[in-house]
């Protein structure tokens, strides 16, 4: 999902971490990133966190 901002980070970039949708606005652009708020995580065998997916596609496996 962030892949599509790389390299656009200055002072015209607007996050908001809302509770339903993460939206990313450029200026001049408008919104460039609307995703669900959600991360897939799995836990290994020694409880350390893995990060499986983020934003639709970790929606998408909620169900």
């Amino acid at each position: 999902m962030f892949k599509k901002v790389l390299g656009v980070f200055s002072n015209d970039l607007a996050i908001d971490l809302g509770t339903a949708n993460t939206l990313v606005l450029v200026k001049g652009k408008g919104i460039s990133i609307n995703e669900p708020s959600v991360v897939a995580i799995q836990y290994d065998k020694r409880g350390r966190e893995n990060i499986l997916a983020v934003g639709q596609e970790a929606k998408d496996m909620v169900g």
